[in-house]
C-alpha cells in the first residue's frame, strides 16, 4: 500500500509551495496529493469542501500537511469532528485570523481543537506570516506539539530533512 502526503498550499501559492511539497514527499517517501485550490474564490467554504473531499480520500496511515492560508482553512475542516479525520497534521506558518492577529473573521479559528495531534511549525524569520501568530496559536491549540526555526523564511527554505525528521 502506498501511504500518501495530502499537502494544502496557501492563497495563490499552488507554484510557489511545489517546492516545500515535493520536498517533504521525497524526504518522508509518500506520495504527494497537492490539490490546486482556488486563487479567486478565497472564501472559507471555497476551500474547505475540496480539503474535506482530499480528506475523505486519505488512510489511516496517511499525512496532512498544510502551508500558511491552508493551513488555516485546514485547522477548521478537522475541528468539525468529522469522522475518519486524519491521525496527525502538520501546520506550517499558520496565520492567526482572529482580532489579535489579521483580524478576519471568515477565516478565525475559535473552535473547539480538534481531535487530530497537531504539530505547528514556523520559522522565527518568516517576513510573510509573523513569528508572534505561532504563539497566538498555540494558545488556540494547547494540545499542539510547537517546533520553532530560526531561520528558513515563509517558505521553510533549508528546512525539508529539518521537518521530515520530526515528523517521521
Amino acid at each position: 500500500m502506498v501511504r500518501r502526503l495530502l499537502f494544502v498550499h496557501g492563497a495563490g501559492g499552488f507554484v510557489d509551495d511545489a517546492e516545500l511539497a515535493h520536498g517533504l514527499a521525497g524526504a518522508l517517501r509518500l506520495d504527494l496529493r497537492m490539490p490546486e485550490l482556488s486563487d479567486t474564490a478565497m472564501g472559507f467554504e471555497d476551500w474547505a469542501e475540496p480539503i474535506r473531499q482530499h480528506l475523505d480520500r486519505l488512510g489511516p496511515e496517511d499525512s496532512v500537511i498544510a502551508h500558511s492560508f491552508g493551513a488555516s482553512i485546514l485547522v477548521r475542516v478537522l475541528a468539525e469532528r468529522r469522522r475518519d479525520r486524519p491521525v496527525r497534521a502538520a501546520l506550517l506558518a499558520m496565520p492567526d485570523w482572529t482580532p489579535r492577529g489579521w483580524d478576519v473573521a471568515d477565516y478565525a479559528f475559535t473552535d473547539p481543537e480538534p481531535e487530530t495531534d497537531l504539530t505547528l511549525v514556523h520559522c522565527r524569520d518568516d517576513d510573510v506570516v509573523p513569528i508572534a501568530h505561532l504563539a497566538l496559536n498555540s494558545t488556540a491549540l494547547p494540545s499542539a506539539r510547537v517546533i520553532e526555526f530560526p531561520t528558513g523564511g515563509h517558505q521553510f527554505d533549508g528546512m525539508i530533512e529539518a521537518i521530515a525528521a520530526d515528523w517521521a
